[in-house]
């Protein structure tokens, strides 16, 4: 491509750019350990993490005027806005799997509107798909269930005491009414499926004019995603890797942790273009 192009650069965030503590997955010793960056506060506590490389190159890549940098994430706005990346804010960010498009940090009320519609259209309503989840739900597992920018549910588990058939079930009742289900971590989200990370982004390159777009991720939430896009990465963890999931434009990743966080930022940086640091 060439620097006079727009590049549109739409990456997941929970493990793939941004790690807790417990998904670092440091192995190494600790004195060879990377020097890390805390990009997360919540509740006066550290909570999310970028090495300090991969933080230097996403500030340059940010900074960089043929690239515009998209942060495209499952999480709610509130839980976007408590990431804090090196470099200037992006203009655009993607929240609630699609849901939201925020603009200078400021919901874009056009298109919340043009996403109510399809999904009122082309799927069972939130309020179904939740009461059912609350009442298939074993106390024993289950920890919290929330809602998100009244878009999709979610639940917070103990997941090594949640069966694999309640949750083949749970996908199978899903489906039927248009919803999709994925388990990252300790949360099980049930999500509409017109509800979709690609479609915002295609949104955004529309407004910016992105002759090419560039994203990664790695849950089956992102999988729409990188789809969509003219190249993708996936790290070498998560529900992705762990489906041995590709695409024909995908790149996988063999790197897991923090460690690939960093290497999708270098992959990144080297297909735009941007001059290291």
């Amino acid at each position: 491509m060439t620097r006079q192009e727009t590049v549109l650069v739409a990456s997941d965030l929970d493990r793939t750019l941004i790690y807790s503590s417990a998904a670092l997955g440091l192995t190494m010793p600790d004195p060879q350990a990377p020097r890390l960056l805390c990009v997360e506060v919540h509740e006066g506590k550290p909570l999310s993490y970028m090495t300090e490389t991969a933080a230097a190159l996403l500030a340059g890549l940010a900074a960089d005027p043929s690239a515009v940098f998209v942060p495209t994430t499952t999480r709610t706005r509130k839980q976007y806005q408590r990431i804090r990346f090196p470099g200037p804010p992006a203009r655009y960010a993607i929240c609630a799997n699609g849901g939201q498009l925020l603009v200078d940090g400021v919901p874009d009320r056009d298109w919340r509107r043009a996403v109510a519609g399809r999904l009122a259209a082309e799927c069972a309503p939130l309020e179904e798909v939740h009461q059912h989840l609350l009442a298939v739900s074993d106390p024993v597992w289950l920890r919290k269930a929330r809602l998100a920018e009244d878009l999709f549910a979610y639940l917070v588990v103990e997941r090594a005491l949640v069966p694999d058939e309640w949750l083949k079930a749970l996908s199978e009742w899903a489906g039927a009414r248009g919803w999709t289900v994925s388990l990252q971590g300790r949360k099980i989200y049930a999500v509409p499926r017109p509800l979709t990370k690609s479609a915002a982004m295609h949104e955004v390159a529309r407004r910016t004019g992105a002759a090419t777009t560039l994203a990664a991720g790695d849950s089956l939430l992102d999988a729409d995603l990188l789809l969509a896009a003219d190249r993708a990465w996936r790290p070498g963890h998560g529900e992705l890797a762990d489906a041995g999931w590709t695409a024909p434009t995908l790149t996988a990743l063999s790197g897991a942790g923090v460690l690939a966080g960093e290497e999708i930022v270098r992959a990144f940086v080297r297909a735009v273009g941007t001059p290291a640091p």
